[in-house]
């Protein structure tokens, strides 16, 4: 049974940002496009990340997963070099999910990869060296819940696992998280983000309670005080707490819930939609139906159009390579990105939305009119002056303003062209 009076956060609320996680957030919107890995010993068996409690496995025989666990192929510097060319500028990846295996070296646990597996090395570590060298940020997802501790309070989830009633403590459990994390903010320089992901298991209890349950606040003050300049995310489909510094949107563009986890209100914060490249998060062999470039560059732009970032998802293999599917949109994407990108990083919603030809996103005195169906004429009601018009990575486009009228000529869009992405300079910034 859970003492709820016996495990009151430490710090209340009351959060005011500091200037260094001011910055973070702007830093961290002007972004826009970054690349989910999710990894770990469950992507031997090729179904999904959940497998363990899907199929209702055993904690202890599963945690033999880890005596096989030898991803002789996986290369870090491989990985971001094929990330950075896709344009992206930030990657997360799960440090530990929800199965309770830590991808790094931790002392708080010997259940990882560098103790547990003959493979012996810390990915983790590599991977910030790679993205340190490329000047990639690196975030890292965390799990709040853990199916295989037997510390950890039964939630709604792993229930088949194996685990008893007996052992569970709640204090000794998060005692661990924060030692986790310790580890996480100190031995891996530079983190940008924190993404937290479980606290729905325990969702027995009124969100009134959530904080103090999973003591949010002395792990928000945590994080903040070891490094002052790392956001804080958390997937718990509700509105921010304080402490929080993105809000995330799982499947879903902010505003939409077409995949029921999204119908909490939008709050002033930095916008991160997460989105599978298939339909899975982890590796499922069986799982081919992977959505097309031309949809995910689309779905960037239509992202970025909404104020939000992308956290655009892969699943490696267990070998540690990337699936030839996934390198391939993203090399699309960057190809995309190389020639449009200044319509997206840095931009903010557009003034123009719901269009029958597309989406814009706006920077300062820039317009960018992201058109998915070009007319050949357009019509804008705009009556600061127009300085210039043109296809980004293309030609000039004639136009004529009067009386608060913009009347563009546009070009024929190059066949198999995706989102011909116009911009308008104005004199003055786009309002």
């Amino acid at each position: 049974m859970l003492a709820l009076c016996a495990i009151a956060a430490a710090a209340q609320p009351g959060y005011q940002p500091s200037d260094e996680i001011l910055k973070a957030r702007s830093d961290f919107e002007a972004e826009r496009f970054g690349i989910f890995i999710h990894w770990g010993v469950y992507s031997m068996i090729g179904q999904g990340e959940w497998v363990m409690q899907n199929q209702d496995l055993n904690y202890k025989e599963y945690a033999h997963l880890a005596d096989g666990f030898y991803p002789s192929k996986f290369n870090a510097e491989e990985w971001v070099s094929a990330i950075k060319a896709a344009g992206a500028k930030y990657i997360t990846i799960t440090s530990r999910h929800h199965d309770g295996f830590s991808m790094f070296d931790s002392k708080a646990s010997d259940y990882n990869i560098v103790k547990a597996t003959p493979f012996g090395r810390d990915v983790i570590g590599e991977l910030a060296q790679a993205c340190r060298k490329e000047g990639i940020n690196l975030h890292f997802y965390y799990s709040h819940l853990d199916w295989g501790r037997t510390d950890y309070p039964r939630g709604r989830t792993g229930l088949g696992t194996g685990r008893s009633e007996e052992g569970q403590d709640w204090r000794h459990y998060m005692d661990f998280v924060n030692a986790q994390l310790t580890e996480l903010l100190t031995q891996y320089g530079r983190i940008g983000a924190i993404w937290f992901d479980g606290l729905w298991d325990q969702d027995a209890h009124p969100r009134e309670d959530q904080p103090a349950l999973w003591n949010l606040y002395e792990q928000y003050e945590l994080i903040h005080r070891l490094q002052p300049g790392c956001l804080v995310g958390n997937n718990h489909h509700l509105l921010p707490f304080e402490g929080e510094d993105i809000q995330i949107f799982e499947r879903d563009q902010p505003g939409q819930n077409e995949f029921g986890l999204s119908g909490q209100e939008i709050s002033p914060l930095p916008l991160e939609t997460c989105q599978t490249m298939n339909y899975s998060w982890g590796y499922r062999i069986n799982d081919r139906s992977y959505k097309s470039s031309d949809f995910l560059i689309r779905y960037l732009v239509e992202t970025a159009a909404k104020g939000a970032n992308l956290l655009l998802n892969i699943g490696p293999r267990p070998d540690g390579t990337l699936p030839d599917e996934a390198l391939e949109r993203l090399e699309a994407m960057g190809k995309w990105l190389a020639v449009n990108g200044e319509s997206i990083y840095g931009t903010t919603a557009g003034c123009l939305q719901g269009q029958d030809w597309g989406v814009s996103t706006q920077k300062d005195n820039a317009l960018y009119l992201h058109m998915f169906q070009a007319p050949e004429t357009l019509s804008l009601d705009f009556t600061d002056k127009l300085l210039a018009a043109e296809v980004l990575g293309g030609e000039k486009i004639a136009f004529k303003q009067k009386k608060g009228k913009i009347s563009l000529t546009l070009p024929s869009p190059e066949e198999g062209c995706v989102d011909m992405v116009v911009k308008l300079t104005f004199k003055n910034p786009v309002r």
